[in-house]
């Protein structure tokens, strides 16, 4: 016990700057991480701040107008379903969207939305990373934030209705690794690398890459169908929608249905 101490205490007194290189590494991983939890804090509540804007706008409108409301107001839960080539990849998530616009009449309107979804990894999603990490203990996610204008189409009933709804607008997806993955080299490119922000060459992923976390943005679109039921005798109603969502983001583009929950006004 006494030799490994002094073996230690020798290579520490041959190199002197080993361990304040340890520390500084230490340091610098410990900034980092501390950098990426603030970040992640400050986006959620900017997204709750914003998402918040249309009850308010609810709390406010005159519920004598009824059906007449020119301005109209929706907040929900959103359970997100990736599909097509973004299923491989991740699983149901969850969300939220808010959104207000202008009614034209009974039948025409435009709604200004934002939405946000968080997706895990589907079962087996990151088995390829962490084969090179050669470690299960990886953990991930995936943000999709959305600022959409729609056009909306709805044959509204006296206690039921049905619309349908479209339009387009700035996507946001941001994926995060809990632990840097090197790619090595001669890895083969599967969804999963891309997804996560890895580049490829001919079906390689390209070595030397460690990124924890990436970001993509572009522009999409966005289409669906939706039903109302009418909640009492005021404006009122509860709606459930079902809209398909595509944007071509870098490296691997994003798909998924956004099945949404809510009140609208």
């Amino acid at each position: 016990m006494f030799g490994s101490h002094r073996l230690a205490y020798e290579r520490n007194k041959s190199h002197p700057t080993l361990g304040c290189a340890d520390t500084g590494l230490n340091r610098e991983a410990r900034l980092e991480e501390q950098m990426q939890i603030r970040e992640s804090t400050l986006r959620k509540i900017t997204v709750l701040g914003i998402v918040l804007i249309p009850l308010q706008l609810l709390q406010a409108q005159d519920e004598s107008c009824l059906d007449e409301c020119k301005v109209n107001t929706n907040v929900a839960m959103v359970i997100n379903a990736p599909v097509s080539s973004s299923a491989q990849v991740v699983g149901t998530g969850w969300g939220i969207v808010g959104g207000a616009g202008y009614n034209f009449n009974h039948h025409n309107a435009i709604i200004g939305e934002f939405m946000w979804n968080r997706v895990y990894p589907s079962q087996g999603g990151l088995q390829p990373l962490q084969t090179v990490l050669q470690s299960k203990d990886l953990r991930a996610n995936t943000d999709f934030y959305a600022l959409t204008a729609n056009y909306r189409f709805e044959l509204p009933g006296r206690a039921v209705g049905v619309y349908l709804i479209g339009g387009g607008g700035w996507y946001f997806r941001n994926t995060w690794l809990s632990t840097q993955v090197h790619s090595g080299t001669g890895n083969v490119c599967t969804p999963v690398w891309r997804w996560f922000g890895y580049t490829c060459t001919s079906g390689t992923v390209n070595p030397n890459q460690p990124p924890v976390t990436s970001s993509t943005n572009t522009l999409g679109a966005n289409g669906g169908i939706g039903l109302t039921a009418r909640v009492g005798e005021g404006p009122y109603r509860f709606y459930a929608e079902a809209r398909y969502h595509y944007a071509p983001t870098k490296n691997m583009s994003t798909h998924f249905i956004a099945i949404t929950l809510g009140i609208r006004y």
